[in-house]
Parts: C-alpha cells; structure tokens; sequence
C-alpha cells in the first residue's frame, strides 16, 4: 500500500475519532435514509439491488466510525464516558440496530427501517439546539405550569362533554377516556370533525376549550419567545465583549466601563472587499476594529489600518461628511458606536475623549 494512500487512510481515521460529524458522515446520513425511503416504493424494484448496495454501504462506514470511536476513547481511557453519552449510544444504535434486527429474523425490508435512526447522529451539529436546551431548561418552570393547565382543561373538557353528551351520542361519548380524543382534538384547535357536540351546553363547553387552546399555545409560544430574544441578547452581549476585550483601544477600562462600551457597541462582521464608507455620505457612526482589516482611500495614497485600530470618528468630531473610502481587505469584525452613544460614551468616559480628539487631530494633520 502507497505512503500517500496511508496518509490519507490515517487522516480519515483521526477525522472520524472525533466526535463532530464529517463530511462524510452528512453523506452517508443522507444517502442513507434516501435509500431506505426508496426500499419502501415498489415502483423501485428494478433498483432494489442498487439501493441495497447503498444500505450496507453507509452501515459499513457507520460501523466503522462506531469501532474508530471505540479504539480512540479506549486509547484515552474515556471508553466507559463514551459508551454511556448520548453521542456513544446514538453512534451504537447507527451501528447495531439494522444487524440485530436482522440476526433476530427481521424481515430485511422491515429491518432496514430502523436505518432512519442514522438522522440522530446530525442532531448535535444542528445550530442553535444548545440554545434551545438552555431556553428549555431556564424556562422549564413557567413550560411546566403551561403544561398542567393543558392537562387540567383536557381533562375537565372530557368530564364536562361525557356528562353532557353521553345519552345524545353514547357511541362517542360514552366514556371519559372516549371524550378525552375529543377534548385533545379540540384544544390543540385540529378540529377534525369526527367527533362533534350537538347538545346547547357541550358546544359551549366546546367553544371554550376551543378558546382556551388558543390561549395555552398563545402562552407556550410567548415563554419561548421571550426566553430565545434573552438568551439571544445574553450571547451578542458575551460575543461583543471579548471583542471589545480585544480592542487595546478599551484595555484601560474597568469592567464596568467595558460592560457600559459593550452595551452600546454593535457588532458587524464584514467580508473582504467590502466598502464600510463611501467618501462624501453623511456619518453618523465610527468604528473600531475588532478583527481583521480595512483600507482607508486617502488623496495620494491608501493606509492600512489592522486590529484595535478606529476609523470614521472624523465625521462625529467635526464635519458629518466622510473624508475618504474605507473597505475592508480581509474578513473583519467590526464594532460600531453610532453618534448618539458616541457622545454618551465621551461624557461618561473624558479619558476616551481625548485618546479619540488627539488621534483624530493626528490624523488630520497627516491628511493635509
């Protein structure tokens, strides 16, 4: 076997180990379950072996990354801490399921049903779902209450209905477990219309278990939503203080100074080759530096500036046009104080002030 083709195989193996998917892990996921989704159309038996190919394919690869995992934690003595995580038993499950099914005498087509598990394997890359656990579990006590009032008015719809309706319509109503498929079916506002009331009374209790349905989920949906836009807040205030941190421009500051620069700052995050000003507009915000880099378009000549530096305080200070074009030459994270804050920010913070009125009167000097 050549060198190069080792290198790769050993490549792949330590890009498998790691517990993150891979790209080809996404392949396998979806050509997976595209399979096993076309085994189940008749209309695909002239493929049927084809498809077949493709199945134990992709199990092959997921048996294999199953196996890679196991050595590399074994090697790490972290085998037990593995095996008992969700990633260790969805990648088990991935791996055994479809072959237990089939070594206990599964019929192969029913078998290979159980490959739609694989899609529990691109769970954890899904973005935002550690945000969603955390909002789940910051505001599990308020989704709890939520919960018990849909319980209780399921159940007191179903007691209400049975006694109302139970000699009009004793096929349908002739039960509480029986009124309970009514009462589920009325408060999540589905409304099939199989089951309906026909005594004055139970529509009216109909109509308000209709009304309260729209109120549970009205209050499910705002206690998420609330809990997201915090949490949201919580992660753009984080983000923009290590990027204010970074900024030798705020190193001076105390933390509470940073936590009050932070609260006005907003952050851009900006490619290469795109204008941040355009020479002659009205400005109406300055920028700092975060990352990355930007141009500055100067009469005769271009500067640079990189991380930590400010540009665009000129217009703020004294003339509201801009001087000069300013792009970015690289991907750049730029932190923007618009003038309101700005002139917030210099009263709270003199020191700020002069740094930023020396600098500006520096740099008008080298532009004359």
């Amino acid at each position: 076997m050549s060198k190069p083709l080792i290198s790769a195989l050993a490549q792949f193996a330590a890009a498998t180990a790691g517990r993150n998917m891979t790209k080809t892990a996404y392949v396998a996921v979806g050509v997976g379950v595209l399979s096993m989704v076309l085994l189940t159309d008749n209309r695909a038996n002239e493929a049927r072996g084809w498809v077949n190919g493709l199945l134990w394919a992709c199990l092959v690869y997921f048996v294999f990354e199953w196996l890679i995992r196991l050595r590399h934690m074994a090697r790490q003595g972290r085998l037990s801490l593995y095996m008992s995580s969700s990633a260790g038993i969805v990648d088990a499950i991935g791996a055994l399921a479809v072959p237990l099914a089939l070594v206990l005498g599964v019929e192969p087509k029913t078998a290979w049903l159980l490959s739609v598990l694989w899609v529990l394997k691109v769970v954890p890359g899904i973005p935002g779902l550690r945000q969603l656990r955390r909002v789940l579990v910051l505001e599990s006590g308020p989704l709890v209450s939520v919960l018990v009032i849909f319980l209780m008015v399921i159940f007191l719809a179903s007691v209400a209905e049975y006694f109302l309706e139970r000699d009009v319509q004793p096929q349908t109503f002739g039960s509480v477990p029986a009124a309970l498929w009514w009462a589920v079916v009325t408060l999540t506002t589905t409304g099939y219309g199989d089951v309906v009331p026909v005594t004055p009374l139970g529509r009216l209790v109909a109509a308000l278990v209709m009304i309260s349905g729209l109120g549970v989920f009205g209050l499910w949906t705002g206690i998420l939503a609330t809990g997201f836009a915090a949490e949201t807040r919580r992660d753009n205030f984080l983000k923009t203080w290590e990027s204010v941190s970074k900024v030798p421009f705020f190193a001076a500051l105390g933390p509470a100074a940073i936590a009050d620069v932070t609260h006005m700052l907003r952050t851009m995050e900006l490619p290469a080759r795109t204008l941040v000003i355009r020479k002659g507009t009205h400005g109406d915000c300055m920028y700092f530096i975060a990352a990355g880099e930007v141009e500055v378009d100067l009469p005769g000549k271009k500067v640079q500036l990189g991380e930590g530096a400010f540009f665009g305080e000129m217009a703020l200070l004294g003339n509201n046009k801009r001087g000069a074009n300013v792009s970015t030459t690289k991907v750049s994270r730029l932190l923007v104080l618009d003038l309101v804050d700005f002139r917030v920010l210099m009263a709270r913070h003199p020191d700020l002030a002069e740094t930023i009125d020396a600098e500006a009167k520096r740099r008008a000097l080298e532009n004359t």
